[in-house]
C-alpha cells in the first residue's frame, strides 16, 4: 500500500471516520451527525459528533457534497481506514470451504486454477478481477533440441524453467546432419541448464561455431522473454463494473494489456510483498480515479510470481476483498510450489 502521511486523530475520531466509511460501504448515502449518535447508540450528543466530523472535513477524510448533507469518505479517508482501521480481517469459513471445494474439483492444470481464481474473486467481490500467468524474475534456460528441417534451416525447440517453450528457426552456414545437431544440443544442455542469459552470455567464447550460432538465438529468446512485462491475463467480472459510469473507466484498464501490464510492472517494482490497495489510482491512472485495486503477488519466493487481483468501486467492502485476495494468492502460490516446481 502506498504510505500516506496522515494528521494525528483521537481514539473518537477514529472510530466516526470508521463509522463513516463502513455506512457509506453499506448504503451509499451520507451520514450526518444525529444518524450517526442514534445508529451507533455513542454516548456523546450531535454537536459534538458534528464538531468533530467538521474536524475531519478540514483535515481531509471526508467531505460535504452540500451544506445540509451528511458527510462521505475521501480517499484520503479511505486509505486511512484500509491502512489504520480496518484490522485483521478472515473471509468466513463458509466462503474459504466453498473456494477451496472447487479448485479441489478442478484439474491440476495451471490455466483452469488461473481461470478459476479470477471467478471466485469476481464473484466474491461483485467486481472485476484479473490473474496474470506466474512468470521467473528472469528467464531461465533449461532444454532446447534442434532438428534438421530442410538444407541449412534447422528448428529450434527452446524450454525455459517454468514451462514456457519457445520454437525458432535456425539458418545455417551449411547443412549439418541430425547427429551431429543433437550432439550441440547435449552439450548445450548439460553447460547451460539452470544458468540465466548473463552467466549463458559469459560462455559464449568458449563454444564452436554451431553451439554459438544456436546459443546466440536462445539468448536473443531469452532477452525478449526479461523484458516482457505479462504473458497472460484471465479477466471476470467486466459486466459487474460495467452499469457503475464511475467504474466503468477501469474496463479499458483490464482490456488493454499494455496499460495493464505498466501497471503491474510498476508496482512490482514499488511495492512490498503481501496485498497492496491502490485507491482513486493514487493520482497516477485516471481509469481508476474513482476505483480501488486490491492486488497481490502470488508465487514462489522472487523466482517464479504472477498478480492477482480485483478491481471496484471505492465503496467496496475492504477487509473482505482483502482478505479474498489474500487467500487466494495462497492457493495460488501453493498450487505453484506443489505441482510446477520439479
Amino acid at each position: 500500500m502506498f504510505d500516506d502521511v496522515f494528521h494525528p486523530l483521537t481514539e473518537r475520531q477514529q472510530t466516526i471516520l470508521g463509522l463513516i466509511v463502513r455506512s457509506f460501504v453499506e448504503s451509499g448515502r451520507p451520514l450526518g451527525s444525529k444518524t450517526l449518535v442514534d445508529r451507533y447508540n455513542l454516548d456523546v450528543s450531535s454537536a459534538t459528533i458534528r464538531n468533530e466530523m467538521s474536524l475531519l472535513t478540514d483535515l481531509g477524510y471526508i467531505h460535504q457534497l452540500h451544506t445540509s448533507a451528511g458527510r462521505i469518505p475521501t480517499e484520503k479517508g479511505y486509505r486511512f481506514f484500509v491502512q489504520r482501521l480496518v484490522g485483521e480481517f478472515e473471509l468466513p469459513l463458509d466462503d474459504r470451504q466453498m473456494i477451496m471445494h472447487q479448485f479441489h474439483q478442478a484439474r491440476l492444470d495451471l490455466e483452469q486454477w488461473m481461470q478459476l481464481a479470477a471467478a471466485v474473486l469476481a464473484r466474491i467481490s461483485h467486481g472485476a478481477s484479473f490473474v496474470t500467468a506466474p512468470r521467473p524474475r528472469f528467464s531461465v534456460y533449461k532444454h532446447v533440441q534442434l532438428i534438421s528441417t530442410t538444407g541449412r534451416q534447422v528448428l529450434m525447440i527452446f524450454v525455459l524453467h517454468g514451462g514456457e517453450i519457445k520454437q525458432q528457426i535456425l539458418t545455417l552456414a551449411t547443412p549439418i546432419l541430425q547427429q551431429r545437431l543433437s550432439e550441440a544440443a547435449t552439450r548445450l544442455n548439460t553447460q547451460f541448464e539452470g544458468k540465466n542469459l548473463d552467466q549463458i552470455q559469459a560462455r559464449l567464447g568458449y563454444l564452436d561455431e554451431l553451439e554459438q550460432d544456436v546459443t546466440r538465438l536462445v539468448l536473443e529468446v531469452m532477452r525478449r522473454v526479461d523484458t516482457r512485462t505479462i504473458s497472460r491475463i484471465y479477466r471476470d467480472g467486466i459486466a459487474n463494473i460495467l452499469d457503475d459510469e464511475t467504474t466503468r473507466p477501469a474496463v479499458k484498464l483490464l482490456e488493454e494489456r499494455t496499460l495493464l501490464g505498466d501497471i503491474v510492472a510498476e508496482l512490482v517494482e514499488t511495492e512490498e510483498s503481501g496485498v497492496n490497495v491502490i485507491i482513486g489510482g493514487e493520482g497516477r491512472w485516471e481509469e481508476l480515479r474513482h476505483c480501488t485495486l486490491i492486488v497481490s503477488r502470488y508465487g514462489i519466493g522472487e523466482d517464479l510470481t504472477g498478480e492477482i487481483a480485483v478491481v471496484g468501486s471505492t465503496r467496496m467492502p475492504y477487509g473482505r476483498n482483502i482478505s479474498a485476495v489474500r487467500y487466494v494468492a495462497d492457493i495460488m502460490s501453493g498450487f505453484l510450489s506443489e505441482y510446477l516446481v520439479e
